[in-house]
């Protein structure tokens, strides 16, 4: 069934409320750009919006009830917030879960090395990249030092417009008649992502007759010293990200789309951050679950496959009054959730990848995805047919544009979300989200219709489920 572009419907308040919605998310990807100024800005907001940590409420060993509002972090990169609702835990929630890590570059342990008076910065990608996408772009550090006396040092250089930025080089046009025969996953080697950090030596004292060996490596050492009070050993304990230099920006001469890095798949999570802080009062408790680890497989501490939410959830029943394993199975299997992930949007100039019936479109609103997985629907969450049904009537009972889709064509490839794994729990589950072109580049792009709609789906999830 093909549905009508939700552009061609709005009147002039809804897309005053459109650009509104639009501007407060790029503002948050500027902000949050790696999984821990995701968390920062989170709670940033939700405490301006009277939310108080699950640990503050703990210790003073008050009870919840309904109307209260309380959030938990998980090692300052996943984190849970609930709006109490009327009725108690054990009759389940309403999920959101989206998750804040998006494919970048990491920083190895021991990266900082110096080869014909370059620096360099080792590195190993995150996630499923493209690797010869992000050569010879700007880039940008950011991440945190922590030393061994306990200090935790923020490291955010390349975004200010008086900040240096940082670059992988690549091989002269010139020169790359080798490299251009090479297959694309073989252009650029995994090995060769390594970040050009300085060119500089360390200036000589001219009192000394021994000159200074690696001086360009010891003029870096220099700065990160005067800068960030770091040795070299401290990389060690560090944990710095490689993102893309710059700003979200408005896309196309009509200012339609918005143009980012990290789409993926925080323009999920931060459209289900602005609904839950916009709904008055929840029948059911209404909660949004931002993880970590979604794109390496969901795993360690602060991804979806830990025991982080379903520990929080007994320490809630536990404030609810009653101490029962019971009853936190009951909360979680009584649940419904919206796995909130981007979409794959349909590219005319890549239509050979898709099947066009079965595909996401700009302009056309939320995106729910019955099952994802790849080929014969392997790995993937396959929702119930009449949670469909509830999804689609609350939907339309709030006015919501939404789609049905597939991820490409059956055989042509295909992914997962953190869909299955709480489904685990026996609660019924879907995937749902934004259609994405060039999804996992350095640069994504979205409609700021299916961004505002998406706000709007969520916000209806949370309130009619």
């Amino acid at each position: 069934m093909g549905k009508e572009n939700i552009w061609k419907s709005y009147a002039a308040p809804a897309r005053r409320e459109l650009e509104r919605i639009s501007d407060d998310y790029k503002a948050c990807l500027d902000a949050g750009k790696t999984e821990r100024e995701c968390v920062k800005l989170t709670v940033d907001r939700i405490e301006k919006k009277g939310y108080k940590s699950l640990e503050s409420v703990l210790k003073a060993g008050q009870p919840l009830k309904s109307g209260d509002k309380v959030y938990a972090v998980c090692m300052d990169k996943a984190i849970a917030v609930f709006h109490i609702g009327k009725r108690p835990l054990e009759e389940g929630m309403n999920i959101l879960g989206a998750h804040i890590d998006s494919p970048r570059i990491d920083i190895k342990q021991n990266p900082l090395y110096e080869s014909d008076e370059f620096a360099y910065l080792d590195t190993h990608y995150y996630g499923g990249i493209k690797k010869y996408q992000w050569v010879a772009i700007p880039l940008a550090l950011h991440g945190v030092i922590a030393k061994k006396d306990g200090t935790v040092v923020e490291v955010n250089i390349g975004d200010k417009d008086e900040d240096p930025v940082f670059v992988i080089t690549d091989l002269l046009v010139h020169l790359a008649a080798k490299q251009m025969e090479k297959k694309a996953n073989e252009v650029i080697e995994g090995e060769k992502l390594d970040i050009l950090f300085g060119s500089c030596p360390l200036e000589q004292d001219k009192d000394l007759d021994k000159e200074e060996k690696e001086a360009v490596k010891s003029n870096v050492m220099r700065i990160l010293k005067e800068y960030y009070n770091m040795e070299e050993d401290d990389f060690a304990s560090a944990e710095l990200e490689i993102v893309p230099a710059g700003r979200a920006r408005d896309c196309g001469i009509d200012r339609s789309m918005i143009l980012a890095y990290g789409q993926d798949d925080r323009v999920c999570a931060f459209t289900s951050l602005f609904a839950i802080l916009d709904v008055e009062e929840v029948e059911k408790t209404a909660c949004c679950i931002l993880v970590d680890k979604e794109e390496i497989g969901s795993v360690g501490a602060t991804g979806m496959h830990s025991r982080f939410f379903e520990n929080v959830i007994a320490e809630m029943i536990a404030l609810e009054g009653s101490e029962s394993e019971l009853k936190v199975r009951r909360a979680l299997q009584n649940s419904r959730m919206l796995s909130s992930d981007v979409s794959a949007a349909y590219d005319p100039m890549f239509a050979e990848a898709f099947e066009k019936r079965s595909s996401a479109f700009f302009g056309k609103g939320l995106v729910f995805n019955k099952f994802t997985g790849s080929r014969g629907k392997g790995g993937s969450n396959d929702a119930n047919a009449e949670y469909l049904a509830r999804i689609r009537k609350a939907m339309e009972d709030h006015a919501v544009a939404y789609q049905f889709a597939e991820l490409g064509k059956v055989d042509v490839g295909g992914g997962g979300t953190i869909a299955y794994i709480m489904a685990n729990y026996g609660m019924e589950v879907i995937d749902s989200g934004v259609p994405v072109l060039s999804m996992h580049a350095p640069w994504e792009v979205t409609s700021k219709a299916d961004v505002y709609e998406a706000y709007k789906g969520y916000k209806a999830f949370l309130l009619e489920m």
